[in-house]
């Protein structure tokens, strides 16, 4: 089942995205909501609507699919990493653990909004992503015990300079990630991509992303170093994960980002106004968002001198 977000005539509603159209979801019914009571709950819950009256897709403003708690990104593809350091020169750590990082909540955006480049880049990019949604509240859980409610696609709108600049005082990456978030178009569940399993661990999904109608990545989901069960288990270890928390898989290899062409020597231009970024991952859905200009800001302040006094 399909469950989305969206706005029509300035109302957000929930629902089940059909054939048809969406069937609306009972007013005030969230689709955090729905990840929170549970996968056979929510089912009966879409279930229940798909006999009424459908609002054409056409009509409305897909919105991300849900208001997760939190999201956190993982950098699961070595081949995404070796094409952003020099060659041969993974981190033996990357092996070792999955890595993640916290983005921002907030920064979230539908389908085929506009995406505005952040204040100060010249050099935006895109990452080509599939997020895993936590199904159930678990603190320390094994892989096996992890629940994924659905899942849904993820781009992950990098200012590259900032990021850099970040980096270099091993911190990050925060502001040069934290601008923008596509989620969608829509939240499917996870029974109905069980036949697209590699054996019993990986989802065999098909990823593509092109700029202004150019292919210039594509990759296998299974390409992944841990499968998403795994991924919740880690970042579950001496904590929380709560039901509705985003787990991004991190870029996909083979073109899955601008910046890992650069590091293989390809000549790419940065992403720029007016750009088209489209990804479909398969199984789940295509978003398409435009690049559109950002807010100008006044340049950031550099540190001021500081004194080594230790006195008043």
């Amino acid at each position: 089942m399909r469950f989305a977000t969206y706005s029509l005539n300035g109302v957000v509603r929930a629902g089940v995205v059909a054939d048809d159209g969406i069937h609306p979801l009972p007013e005030g019914t969230t689709v955090l909501d729905l990840v929170r009571s549970g996968l056979p709950a929510a089912l009966e819950a879409g279930s229940s609507v798909l006999s009424g009256q459908p609002v054409p897709l056409a009509d409305v403003r897909l919105l991300p699919p849900l208001d997760p708690p939190t999201v956190r990104d993982f950098v699961a593809f070595e081949e995404h990493v070796e094409g952003m350091v020099a060659p041969g020169a993974v981190a033996p750590e990357w092996y070792q653990a999955p890595t993640f990082y916290f983005t921002n909540p907030h920064a979230l955006l539908g389908a085929f909004d506009d995406v505005p480049v952040p204040p100060g880049s010249e050099l935006f990019d895109f990452e080509l992503e599939v997020a895993a949604v936590v199904g159930k509240d678990g603190s320390s859980l094994a892989p096996e015990e992890a629940e994924i409610f659905g899942y849904t696609v993820l781009n992950d709108w990098s200012a590259r300079d900032l990021q850099r600049r970040e980096m270099k005082v091993q911190l990050g990456p925060s502001k040069g990630k934290d601008s923008a978030t596509t989620l969608g178009p829509w939240l499917v569940t996870a029974d109905e991509l069980e036949s697209y399993r590699d054996g019993d661990r990986f989802l065999e999904l098909d990823l593509r992303v092109s700029v202004n109608g150019t292919e210039v990545g594509q990759d296998l989901l299974s390409n992944m170093g841990w499968p998403f069960e795994e991924l919740v288990s880690y970042a579950s270890r001496g904590t929380w994960v709560r039901a509705g928390d985003v787990l991004g898989s991190g870029t996909c290899g083979n073109g899955g980002c601008l910046a890992e062409l650069w590091g293989r020597g390809r000549e790419i231009p940065a992403l720029k106004p007016g750009d088209v970024v489209e990804m479909t991952v398969e199984g789940i859905g295509t978003i398409r968002n435009t690049v559109v200009a950002g807010v100008e800001l006044p340049p950031v302040r550099p540190a001021r001198p500081r004194p080594r006094k230790r006195k008043r």
